[in-house]
């Protein structure tokens, strides 16, 4: 069995982190390269921290890439030029981005995802049926909670949902975005899509997406309990991204949905 020679960038994450553990115990790896967007001495399983670079990536046939939305984009400019794969699971990026990131597809084959959960996926795939089939007369809102050390809200998962949203209603989803709320005890269903992230001790991640009629609620929600399930789910979308043509995937074809 070829092993698939793996960069990990932002490898001083969290998710870094976890997903260069969970390569060493899997027999399709093989880690290559790790980077961060700093200069650092430090080394990881003894392989030495590099800043993003030709030079860093040339030996990798895939990279995954959990860090920042300016990172990223780096990242895929050297990848473009390389012709690597990559995986993404950084999130954040605004609309002229995520436009910039589907044009290096249309170059190599790329997988981005919000979640890489399996679970948070087919949540997604759940939402967007339940958001089509209710119509114009349930409004929505969408509740996460996540670590205290998480920044940025809503969180991608929870933008990820509201996308589903918004796929299921037919519309634009940025044109469907209402209004972000932090660490209130109740907020409210709206016309346009409601967030309330909440931030509190060591929580891996909740999301749960709402419909309300005013007559009756329905709710689909989902709860984790080990990080490992992203890097797993990373890993993953690696093995299935290294036969690909270029394109833009998502996990969604991963598992195969229509």
């Amino acid at each position: 069995m070829k092993k698939i020679n793996l960069a990990v960038t932002g490898c001083l994450g969290r998710m870094g982190q976890q997903i260069i553990k969970a390569a060493k115990s899997d027999k399709k790896f093989k880690l290559v390269t790790i980077t961060e967007n700093k200069v650092t001495n430090k080394k990881i399983n003894g392989i030495k921290i590099n800043l993003n670079s030709e030079q860093a990536f040339k030996n990798a046939n895939l990279i995954i890439d959990f860090s920042t939305p300016k990172c990223t984009l780096q990242v895929l400019r050297i990848a473009s030029k390389l012709k690597k794969r990559v995986v993404i699971g950084t999130t954040g990026f605004t609309k002229k981005e995520e436009d910039l990131i589907e044009k290096f597809s249309k170059k190599i084959p790329i997988l981005k995802a919000g979640n890489m959960s399996l679970g948070i996926n087919l949540l997604m795939y759940l939402t967007e049926i339940a958001s089509g089939s209710l119509g114009k007369s349930f409004l929505t809102k969408i509740f996460e909670v996540h670590h205290k050390h998480k920044k940025d809200y809503p969180s991608g998962t929870a933008l990820m949902l509201g996308k589903g949203i918004a796929i299921g209603k037919n519309k634009n989803f940025y044109n469907l975005i209402g209004k972000k709320f932090l660490n209130k005890k109740t907020f409210p269903y709206g016309n346009k899509i409601n967030f309330n992230s909440l931030r509190k001790g060591e929580i891996v991640g909740e999301h749960e997406v709402k419909f309300s009629s005013g007559k009756e609620i329905i709710t689909l929600n989902h709860e984790a309990f080990d990080r490992t399930l992203y890097s797993e789910g990373a890993l993953s979308a690696a093995k299935w991204l290294i036969n690909k043509k270029p394109g833009f995937y998502s996990m969604r074809d991963l598992m195969n949905f229509k």
